[in-house]
């Protein structure tokens, strides 16, 4: 797994590095010392995996995962605790606190393997769906066999994601970063963190603040696309 290492003390940069060293599945291929060079080199090299540290000059963490163009999985590695509420918002695997004890670290590793060999119980760890294909969804003692295309939306929630078809929203263990992965980008959209939306389901869209867009959909939620995502929204969709 090729993963990079963003923060702005050199000595921590060689201390991760050193620990990483012990598993052997984690390729480092570039260290970043801030958040203005991590967006360069994690939109030219799409790493799997960062390392990444919050509080920075310029640019903290948090506002580098809103400025690269897709979001790997990310593990937050500072000396505070005051954001781990706001890293699970964001959906990280994992919030680690410096200085980063070996054992929390295999911990980590451990969550990694964890996510990356799920077992595919909900139906969304084949290739890539197309819209008539079936998928399968267990939410508890309940469960599903429906067509992709009847999904009118994706909610992260944490480690999980709510599916929203019909008058049912079941809960299912998946990252949404995951799952945008397995989707068609013809049928879906990413519109912001938090959701992706079946672009079959927009009945109307409104220029909303910041550059962004909002969509109303069939049955009348509405959801905001980001200022980042607008741009991409308004390519895809224009002739």
């Amino acid at each position: 797994m090729r993963a990079v290492i963003v923060d702005d003390e050199r000595l921590a940069r060689k201390e991760l590095r050193r620990l990483l060293d012990e598993h052997t599945e984690i390729e480092i291929i570039g260290e970043c010392s801030n958040g203005i060079e991590a967006i360069e080199f994690i939109n030219a090299n799409k790493p799997d995996l960062v390392f990444l540290d919050i509080e920075m000059p310029e640019i903290n963490g948090f506002e580098v995962i809103e400025k690269i163009d897709k979001t790997p999985a990310i593990v937050f590695v500072t000396a505070y605790n005051d954001y781990a509420l706001k890293a699970f918002e964001v959906n990280a695997l994992d919030y680690v606190v410096k200085p980063v004890d070996p054992e929390r670290l295999k911990e980590t590793m451990a969550k990694l393997h964890e996510e990356n060999e799920e077992v595919d119980t909900d139906g969304l760890d084949r290739g890539v769906l197309r819209k008539e294909d079936q998928i399968f969804i267990k939410d508890g003692e309940k469960c599903w066999f429906i067509k992709l295309e009847t999904i009118k939306l994706f909610e992260s929630e944490g480690n999980y994601v709510r599916i929203y078809f019909d008058k049912f929203k079941p809960l299912v263990l998946k990252s949404l970063n995951s799952l945008e992965n397995k989707l068609d980008p013809k049928l879906f959209f990413r519109a912001n963190r938090k959701f992706i939306i079946n672009l079959q389901q927009v009945k109307h869209i409104e220029n909303w603040f910041n550059g962004g867009l909002q969509v109303t959909l069939e049955d009348d939620r509405k959801i905001e696309i980001s200022r980042r995502q607008a741009v991409k929204f308004k390519a895809m969709m224009s002739l």
